[in-house]
């Protein structure tokens, strides 16, 4: 099938590397501009660029795709469809009216719930023991299109936004490529999304990765996660900013929230306000990211000690 993609990061490259491998004809790729990355602000392109460049397909990264320039290139591919992943463009009605057989997103939930930029960590942070990938045919809406197929997949208790990112990657990629070609026969059937159960997911604040121990320690142990791999949970240890990169939960404890009850080798046991954690990987401001028995080898902790103040 002939088709153009669009789309920027991992999310995006592992169903661009899907199609490909399917032998579908991508005739052109669409992606943001490169930006900044790392530590040294280097300018640097995304994954689907490189996989894109690598595999010798044109690439373009217009700034917006309002312009005459940006639609006579996409009139000129000749495709039937373009293929919509994490691309962080909105499309605009002239694009969705553009492809014969439409454009075909590929997120991150079960639609409606958790319609925008965030799915996977609002997933995690909201309690939720599943989610999946919806295949849908855009229109003018955020996430409102008829969906086309859905998979579900299991949140795992252990699971951070990195690898449920990773799960969900891999399914959207499979699921689009089995969607396709019956979308090109025009067989798909398309479902309404219900009005019932909607919830949106906004993009994450770095503010909301401040832990406060007084919470309970499941929505600590969420935030944790859902905050992995970035912007990461912090905390402060004696006024001095720290990460909480991975705890375990411990339902059988008590103490003054935010109290550190036990030092271990295997974990720093910390009360929350029912229940407690047992953090087993953690960072210093300007260090790297430690296992508990390496982090204390360099710090000394004590019971009785705070975090968060």
């Amino acid at each position: 099938m002939r088709l153009t993609f669009a789309g920027t990061p991992a999310f995006a490259a592992t169903a661009l590397r899907a199609l490909i491998d399917a032998g579908h004809d991508i005739m052109l790729v669409l992606t943001q501009p490169d930006r900044p990355a790392g530590r040294g602000l280097r300018i640097r392109p995304g994954e689907v660029k490189a996989l894109a460049l690598e595999a010798g397909l044109p690439v373009i990264q217009p700034g917006t795709l309002k312009t005459d320039e940006a639609l006579d290139r996409l009139r000129e591919t000749g495709a039937a469809a373009m293929v919509v992943a994490a691309y962080g463009l909105i499309l605009p009605q002239t694009v969705l009216e553009l492809m014969p057989r439409g454009c075909i997103n590929i997120h991150a939930s079960i639609l409606p719930r958790w319609r925008g930029a965030a799915p996977i960590p609002r997933a995690i942070l909201g309690g939720d023991t599943k989610t999946g990938i919806s295949i849908m045919r855009m229109d003018a809406g955020l996430d409102t299109g008829p969906v086309l197929l859905t998979e579900q997949v299991a949140i795992a208790p252990e699971d951070t936004s990195g690898s449920l990112h990773d799960k969900l990657a891999e399914l959207g990629a499979r699921c689009i490529v089995r969607c396709l070609p019956a979308l090109e026969r025009g067989e798909l059937r398309e479902t309404p999304q219900s009005d019932i159960g909607v919830t949106y997911a906004a993009k994450l604040q770095k503010a909301e990765s401040i832990i406060d121990w007084t919470r309970p320690a499941p929505d600590i142990d969420r935030q944790i996660r859902a905050f992995n791999p970035f912007p990461i949970a912090t905390t402060t240890l004696r006024e001095e900013p720290l990460r909480i990169w991975r705890a375990h939960l411990l339902a059988d404890i008590s103490g003054p929230a935010g109290q550190v009850l036990d030092v271990a080798r295997d974990g720093i046991i910390v009360a929350c306000g029912t229940g407690g954690l047992r953090v087993v990987e953690l960072q210093k401001a300007s260090s790297k990211r430690l296992l508990a028995a390496e982090f204390l080898l360099g710090t000394r902790l004590v019971r009785g000690e705070q975090f968060g103040t």
